[in-house]
């Protein structure tokens, strides 16, 4: 509710009510407020005092629970409990209750993840995957994790955040000895904590190969309002460089970026329906390099960090959140406008792929890399004058030579059910630490995500721009090569 000291005569009103049945039932104020949140019904109209879920709108006050949607419930009902964590292109690991604990298997081994179709990379992670799979329990679980080593060398692996006995910390050589290579280690604690956590190597430069994961802690009560659904988006930098597959972790600067082990537009969309409220949770574990993430189209608000759940009171509204290393924040917002939303890191150099320096054949105009390494002896002529258009471009121009969209490539970015439906040319704006929110209406998320049935590329934001857009000025996408099956 409101800190200011002057509200509406009805808001008084209200107040002095549900102040009264408190005393009554032996409940404080805070208590019953949040009973009355949490059980509130959403509105038919969709209209909170001035805000609306299913258009863009502000709302009449800004102290108003309601303003930018800041309370308005989803959906989805409190006794329906937490809505499913859902970390895209990742696995969920699966347990076993064993003697009173959650117990988990963690296999740390070397893993080839796929950045890009056809760009396989060799990295460290877990269980096959970079990241590793998302660990999800509930506040005051007993977790059991036993850590398998099929590394070459000795890890550890530390439980980021958690309040935990000091010998399961997984500091390196301070609170344990390494796990050799072949042995196991079993870490074992109760969860006093909820929130948002992640699990990953106590070794510096392991870390720099992917060594990471989500511990995602459900409350015991569900927080107040309960959100549709939940997502995460774990962001990563390599530095890998043009003729090799292994990351270098000794460099200063990185040109590889993925969100979930994914680059874009091999990222997968989050798709949600027209008004429901969406939890978003953004982990970066970069090397060294912090990411003001942006979010098109919707204003959000920011409601926890990588230590707890922040105060309603204190809760921020923004539509970029600046992510330092190692650390999370989630927000929440109602997803009131229509359409396919660009995700991203603002920083210019982690919207690509492959950023390097462009040497030899790329800066030749006409000729291409595959040509030059057919023929060793016989390289490419230089062009002295200089005349190209490019070359007048300061430092090099955005069209520049270097990933290829090959049949097979495009085939994998068109096989996912999220990307659906969207432009024809979605695939030439999302690279790098890029992702896409989709807001659909019910009919038109039914269509994507829950048939099996072909949907022609631009059909679906066609049809959203039909309904909330303005058709006649509307241009489709144009038929690029590679692009038009």
């Amino acid at each position: 509710m409101s800190d200011q000291p002057t509200q509406p005569r009805r808001h008084f009103l209200q107040n002095g009510v549900i102040a009264a049945a408190a005393v009554a039932s032996g409940k404080t104020y805070a208590e019953t407020q949040e009973g009355s949140q949490g059980k509130e019904s959403p509105k038919e109209d969709g209209e909170y005092d001035g805000f609306s879920r299913y258009k863009p709108s502000r709302g009449n006050d800004p102290d108003s629970d309601y303003y930018l949607g800041k309370l308005v419930p989803g959906f989805r009902s409190i006794d329906d409990g937490p809505a499913p964590f859902v970390a895209p292109d990742l696995n969920k690991l699966e347990y076993r209750e064993k003697n009173g604990a959650k117990e988990f298997h963690l296999v740390a081994q070397q893993v080839t993840q796929e950045f890009l179709p056809g760009y396989p990379m060799v990295v460290w992670g877990f269980n096959g995957s970079m990241p590793g799979p998302t660990i999800e329990v509930t506040q005051g679980d007993r977790v059991r994790i036993v850590v398998h080593n099929e590394l070459p060398e000795e890890p550890t692996v530390h439980w980021h955040g958690f309040e935990l006995p000091v010998q399961q910390d997984g500091a390196m050589t301070l609170t344990q000895n390494p796990i050799k290579p072949g042995k196991s280690f079993v870490y074992e604690f109760d969860i006093h904590e909820e929130g948002t956590y992640f699990y990953h190597t106590h070794v510096a430069m392991q870390e720099a190969f992917g060594m990471v994961g989500w511990f995602i802690v459900h409350p015991r009560k569900v927080f107040s309002p309960p959100v549709d659904r939940d997502f995460g988006l774990l962001f990563q930098n390599f530095h890998i460089k043009p003729n090799q597959s292994i990351s270098d972790s000794w460099a200063m600067d990185w040109n590889w970026h993925t969100i979930n082990g994914k680059s874009g537009p091999f990222t997968t969309p989050l798709v949600v329906k027209h008004g429901e409220r969406v939890r978003v949770r953004l982990l970066n574990f970069a090397p060294m390099q912090h990411h003001p993430i942006h979010m098109h189209g919707h204003t959000f608000w920011v409601t926890g960090h990588e230590g707890a759940r922040i105060p309603k009171s204190a809760w921020i509204p923004r539509n970029t959140e600046l992510i330092a290393v190692a650390q999370a924040s989630s927000f929440e917002f109602i997803a009131n406008n229509p359409g396919d939303w660009m995700f991203h890191c603002h920083m210019t150099h982690h919207m690509m792929n492959h950023m390097v320096k462009h040497v030899g054949p790329r800066m030749r105009m006409g000729e291409s890399v595959d040509g030059y390494l057919t023929n060793l002896d016989s390289r490419p002529a230089v062009d002295f004058a200089r005349e190209d258009e490019g070359l007048h471009t300061p430092g090099y121009p955005q069209g520049m030579k270097g990933m290829s969209m090959s049949d097979d490539f495009m085939k994998a970015i068109w096989s996912r059910r999220e990307v659906m439906g969207m432009r024809s040319s979605f695939a030439m704006s999302v690279k790098g630490l890029m992702t896409t929110l989709r807001v659909l209406p019910d009919d038109l998320y039914h269509q994507v995500m829950e048939t099996g049935q072909k949907i022609p590329k631009g059909s679906i934001f066609e049809e959203i721009v039909k309904r909330f857009g303005t058709p006649e000025t509307y241009e489709k996408a144009p038929m690029m090569k590679k692009m038009s099956e």
